[in-house]
């Protein structure tokens, strides 16, 4: 069925082919054209097709390397490349032989995207395009031709530093949390713990026994899960003992709407902020604080590295901005006291002075 494009009608058409399939599109200025058209084509045979398209066009590539990358990748990922793509298709024609594309025209591309999003936005988008193209030629029957038009300059950055809150503003929005929201905030806090993580969160992953928990990340090169234990602190064991009485579902925090993991809460911690008063932040950077807490407590970076699991210790220096028993270094997140100086309590167990030096 013919689409829009901008102003356009896209006529589209697809036939299987010796085990291959192939595609073909072509614009048109109304909707009625573009029917004709696929009409018309879909009477052809492919061999009829092969002169016009010459061999694999960009699109059969996108639909190839988005099918593989849907099924390596985490949804993030794959929404990332999948707009990468969407981006480039309003430069370049689908149906445009995968030869026909050029560096410059790759490019010019990635320069638009610049001007009309940021220098960061628009390497992004040259990474993951760079990394479909490496990926076409590798697997693609016929590969895709050498060299990759990606492999372009990086475009300048203006790069914002990610705002970490201060603990005070931490501790207000926990004062605003309730219920499972307010453990959920414990954990970030305590665990270091990527956004995913904790969301993903199954009870067969909280060890209450050995007093620890096992976090999953799939932030490898080869899209693997991999999973680390982290001891918990007493304050995260106690309130997570008395969330387990609360929760009958396989999830530590269900959505209460559908019952499974949350996949994202795209408003919850920025009304939390707003309710509170202080400077919208982000779970990522409870992350950042956390790590933050940590070395002015003078923690080894070592075992700051192991908390957030990085694979570089440089990663982890970059969260600093600046060997002994992990269970004991972790414990500094529970140890400290509240602003007003008041004694920690299970339920405020993560408030920590970042002031303290």
């Amino acid at each position: 069925m013919p689409y829009k494009r901008g102003p356009k009608w896209v006529g589209q058409v697809r036939k299987m082919h010796q085990g291959r399939q192939f595609k073909k599109e072509k614009k048109f200025d109304t909707k009625a054209e573009a029917k004709a058209w696929e009409t018309r084509m879909q009477s052809k045979p492919v061999n009829d097709w092969l002169p016009a398209t010459g061999t694999t066009c960009l699109g059969d590539w996108a639909q190839e390397y988005l099918d593989f990358a849907k099924a390596r990748f985490s949804v993030k990922t794959y929404k990332e490349k999948r707009l990468a793509f969407r981006l480039l298709f309003q430069s370049a024609d689908p149906s445009t032989p995968v030869e026909n594309l050029k560096p410059l025209a790759a490019l010019k591309h990635i320069q638009k995207q610049q001007e009309q999003r940021s220098g960061y936005a628009a390497n992004k988008d040259r990474k993951n395009l760079l990394a479909g193209w490496a990926w076409g030629i590798k697997y693609m029957d016929p590969p895709l031709p050498e060299p990759n038009p990606f492999m372009v300059e990086r475009m300048p950055e203006k790069r914002h530093p990610r705002y970490i809150p201060s603990f005070e503003d931490v501790w207000k929005v926990y004062d605003m949390a309730k219920g499972q929201d307010r453990c959920m905030l414990l954990a970030y806090i305590h665990l270091a713990a990527r956004r995913g993580e904790i969301f993903r969160l199954k009870w067969e992953d909280v060890d209450f026994q050995r007093a620890r928990v096992r976090l999953f990340t799939r932030k490898r090169q080869s899209g693997t899960w991999e999973f680390d234990w982290l001891p918990m602190t007493e304050d995260l064991k106690e309130a997570l003992e008395d969330q387990r009485k609360k929760v009958d579902s396989e999830w530590v925090f269900p959505n209460p709407e559908t019952k499974t993991a949350y996949y994202e809460r795209k408003r919850w911690l920025k009304g939390l902020c707003q309710e509170a008063g202080v400077q919208s932040f982000g779970l990522h950077s409870i992350r950042h604080l956390s790590a933050s807490i940590l070395a002015q407590d003078g923690v080894p970076a070592v075992h700051i590295q192991a908390i957030l699991r990085h694979k570089k210790l440089s990663t982890t220096e970059r969260y600093l901005h600046q060997l002994g028993d992990l269970r004991a270094s972790i414990e500094v997140l529970s140890r400290k006291q509240k602003p007003s100086g008041e004694p920690s309590t299970p339920q405020t167990a993560f408030a920590v002075k970042l002031s303290a030096a």
